[in-house]
C-alpha cells in the first residue's frame, strides 16, 4: 500500500485575485531549486490518524501557524511520481509567510562525510495566483490548484 500523505491548501481571496499558501523544502537537495519544487503543507498520516487531523497537524508542524478557522473542503487525492498518495483539504485563511517556524530534521551532509547537520523541514512559505503557483507547485500537486475554484 502506497504512503498517505495529508495536507492543507491554505487560501485566500485579494481585491485581485485568488491566492494559495505554499511551502519550499528545506535541505541540501532542493536549495537551488524552485520551479516545481513547492508543495502543499503536508506529511504522513500516521496509522488510524484521522486524515484532517493530520493535515492540521502537518500544517503547525511545517509553518508553526494553527490552521485558521475556516471550513475545510476535500480536495481529493494526487498521486505523486513516488507513488505516494497526498489527500489534501482547502482552508480560507490567512497566515504571515515571512513568520514560519518549520520543524527541522537531521541528514548526513555532504555525503559520505560523516557529518550529521540539521536542516528545517520548510526553508520558506510564500503567497502566490494560481497561474504562479502553477508554476511553483509540484505538477502532481497541481491539479489541487484546479479543483479549488470549484468550491
Amino acid at each position: 500500500m502506497p504512503e498517505l500523505s495529508a495536507g492543507i491548501l491554505l487560501y485566500r481571496r485579494t481585491s485581485d485575485a485568488l491566492e494559495v499558501f505554499l511551502v519550499h523544502p528545506g535541505g541540501p537537495f532542493f536549495s537551488r531549486k524552485d520551479h516545481g519544487a513547492w508543495s502543499v503543507p503536508k506529511g504522513l498520516v500516521d496509522p488510524d490518524e484521522d486524515l484532517l487531523d493530520a493535515a492540521r497537524r502537518e500544517f503547525v508542524e511545517e509553518t508553526g501557524h494553527d490552521v485558521p478557522d475556516g471550513d475545510p473542503h476535500d480536495l481529493g487525492e494526487v498521486r505523486l511520481k513516488s507513488g505516494k498518495c497526498v489527500r489534501a483539504f482547502a482552508v480560507e485563511g490567512d497566515v504571515d509567510a515571512q513568520a514560519i517556524v518549520s520543524n527541522t530534521f537531521e541528514l548526513v551532509w555532504p555525503p559520505k562525510s560523516g557529518r550529521t547537520q540539521t536542516f528545517p523541514e520548510v526553508d520558506r512559505a510564500g503567497w502566490f495566483t494560481l497561474a504562479a503557483a502553477a508554476d511553483k507547485l509540484n505538477a502532481a500537486q497541481g491539479d489541487f490548484l484546479t479543483r479549488l475554484p470549484q468550491r
